[in-house]
């Protein structure tokens, strides 16, 4: 039996060209452009927090007057609470309208909220304390109604308003610590206490 040879290759002296795969464009990596979005959302909505404190405090002339200012014994939320228009836990709201205590936990939610977003720290509790502030006042203002008992309550949607987009923001700056990026959050997470107690991120 014979067996065919195969023919020996011819050298032409001419390299050897390899086929390569195509490659893909590698992805630019967008972490650190989301992280000084997400910075700057953290911030601007603890300005709103911390706003809202200076301006019931002080009385700077724009939702509070210098007469109603807190440190001129003006009510935090005499003006919000003691003019809802509708919902059924308005008697309740109603008979806070003013309750020294209810300001001062009012008042301190607002500036804790606002302190911690600004300086990236704690957003955790601020996610939380905030959250149930957005809840209470949106129960308050109970946007479901359609009409209050002046007429007609200009609710522009039943379910989703500022107070839940509000809360919203603070629960994904809390979990996406958004304080790393232009805030204090890298140097609050090292603290012995806070390594010891992860809710206080």
């Amino acid at each position: 039996m014979t067996t065919q040879q195969r023919p020996e290759p011819v050298e032409t002296g001419r390299p050897v060209e390899m086929t390569r795969a195509p490659t893909m464009p590698a992805e630019p990596d967008t972490r650190p452009r989301a992280g000084r979005v997400l910075a700057i959302t953290r911030i601007t909505l603890g300005f709103v927090f911390l706003w809202a404190f200076l301006d019931k405090t002080f009385g700077f002339g724009y939702a509070t007057p210098v007469k109603g200012a807190w440190i001129h014994g003006g009510s935090p939320t005499a003006g919000f609470l003691g003019h809802l228009e509708a919902g059924p836990l308005g008697g309740m709201y109603a008979s806070w309208a003013g309750v020294g205590l209810i300001d001062w936990l009012f008042m301190v939610a607002l500036l804790g909220v606002g302190v911690a977003l600004i300086l990236g720290i704690g957003l955790r509790i601020a996610a939380v304390a905030g959250s149930l502030l957005m809840l209470g006042m949106w129960l308050a203002e109970w946007p479901i109604a359609q009409f209050g008992a002046s007429g007609p309550t200009m609710s522009t949607n039943p379910l989703i308003d500022y107070h839940v987009i509000y809360a919203l923001v603070l629960i994904v700056c809390a979990v996406a610590f958004a304080g790393r990026t232009w805030g204090l959050g890298n140097l609050w997470e090292r603290l012995p206490i806070v390594r010891r107690n992860r809710w206080l991120v």
